[in-house]
Formats: structure tokens, sequence, C-alpha cells
């Protein structure tokens, strides 16, 4: 079963990069995003078809996830699913038309070997729920803070390829901000349903709806490629981050174990100096 359960986390992370790609060709045929009008603009997005064919298909892969968590233990799962992140550049060379260089073989590679090397040393004990109230909101309000900041950082002025840089990676901090909070809620919600009205819900659904628009916004100004891995390497790394700091999740059980995850850490922080290196993609009719 166990076997299983990898065969399902790879297909997850197989659909959740084509997912990504099909959004990346829907956001450029779409009119652009404005935060100041997120409902028209929401609606624009949906209006085109691989924007919505992107969102289905990540639906299907999250239902994979789910899958290969009740056959497979977390930690492989999660391995899984990070070190798949690699396989990102096949269906864009092979499907999506776009070409990678050396340089962002490198960094997929490399952030991939970081991500599964974090996740295979997380400790048996991280999966508890508990935490203090003062460092939780600290790192929320710190990471929602900077995420936003991010965003504002491509409103007052001509945006560029380098802003889609910015949007990947205010999207991906706002991602890890959205599982942080859930982490919490998961320890009070399935034995107190009331506790669902907590703040952690309302920063959930904040972070998780900024993350949106800033994917869309990253996905149309950026290249594909650059934006998706550091929105994934935002991610991974600031769920891990408030796992350590806010759950009080070990670095690891011993000297090897600390030595191993910093070293995780800093190959993921060098993988993403290679990510906003000249990609060239095609662009799609919506």
């Amino acid at each position: 079963m166990i076997e299983l359960g990898i065969l399902l986390a790879l297909l997850c992370a197989l659909i959740g990069n084509v997912a990504f790609l099909c959004k990346h060709r829907g956001a450029v045929a779409a009119p652009d995003v404005r935060f100041s009008h997120p409902w028209e603009s929401t609606k624009a997005l949906f209006r085109s078809r691989w924007w919505t064919i992107g969102m289905l298909i990540a639906l299907a892969g999250w239902t994979f996830h789910v899958a290969a968590l009740a056959l497979a233990p977390l930690s492989i799962v999660q391995a899984v699913i990070s070190g798949g992140l690699v396989l990102l550049a096949w269906p864009a060379e092979r499907w999506f038309g776009i070409e990678l260089g050396r340089r962002e073989w490198f960094g997929l590679g490399l952030s991939a070997t970081g991500l599964a090397l974090l996740a295979v040393t997380a400790s048996p004990d991280s999966a508890h729920s508990s935490y203090s109230v003062a460092p939780m909101l600290a790192f929320e309000a710190a990471l929602l803070g900077i995420g936003v900041l991010l965003l504002l950082s491509g409103t007052h002025k001509r945006v560029t390829a380098g802003h889609g840089v910015l949007f990947g990676l205010a999207a991906g901090l706002l991602i890890g901000v959205s599982d942080v909070a859930l982490k919490a809620l998961a320890g009070t919600v399935p034995g107190d349903l009331l506790s669902i009205l907590s703040p952690w819900t309302v920063t959930a659904l904040v972070a998780s709806i900024l993350a949106f628009f800033a994917v869309a916004r990253g996905l149309q100004v950026g290249e594909a490629i650059p934006v998706i891995a550091l929105s994934s390497i935002a991610a991974n790394v600031t769920a891990i981050l408030g796992g350590i700091f806010v759950f009080g999740d070990p670095m690891g059980s011993g000297a090897v174990e600390v030595v191993a995850r910093s070293l995780a850490f800093a190959a993921v922080i060098a993988a993403a100096a290679f990510m906003p290196g000249p990609v060239r993609a095609a662009r799609a009719t919506p």
C-alpha cells in the first residue's frame, strides 16, 4: 500500500506542475489582474479557458494528495511531492513550449533535492499542532506583511518581468502563512467545531485569496518556471520555518540531522538564485 501511496504522490506532483503551467497559459491570455478590482479580475481569469482547466487539474491533484496521505506516511508523501518539483521541467518543455537553460535545470534539481531532504529529515514529532499565541501572531503577521509588501511592489510603477518573481515569492509566502494557520486550526477544529471561528481562519482565507491574485499576476508578467518554482520554494520553506518557530519542531534529533537540514535550507535558498534566468515561453490564445 505504501508503494501505491508513493505512486499517487508522484502523480500529485506531476499533476500540480501541469496545473501551474495551464494556469500560466490562461493568465497570459486574460486581461491584466487589477488588485483594485478583485471580482472583475477573478471573472476575467475564469473566462480564460486554460486558467479554468488549470484550476480543475489542481483540484484533481489535491485528491491524489489526499489519497496518498491515506496510504503512505506523511513524511514520505511530503518528500516525494517536494522532490517532484523537478518534474516541472518535462511537461514545460514537452507540452508547453518552454525552453529551459542549464541554470533552470540546475535550479530545479537543487531546489527539489533540498526540499526533499528537509522532508525526509523531518521529526516524527512534528505532527503536533500545539503553539503559543505570541510566536504564532508574530510569525503570521510578519510573513503576511512581507507578502503584502511584495504585492504592492508591482502596483505603483511600471510592472516588468522582474515583478513576476516578486509576485511568485509573495504567493509562496502567503500560501505558507495559510498552511501555518490551517495547521493551528487542525489541532482544535476536529474536537471543537466552533473553534473554526478563529482569527487563524480569517488569516488562512485572506492569505489564500491574496496568493490567488499574486500567482495570477506573477504568471502574467513573469516567466513560468521562475514564478512557479519560487512560489513552491517559498511556500515550502515558510511552512517548514513555521513548524520550527511556531510549533517547536526540532531542527533534528542529532548533530547529523541538524547539519543535513541546514545544508538543505542553504540548497533551497541557493536554488532560488538560478530561477530568474532567461526562459522563453510560448504565449497561448484563450
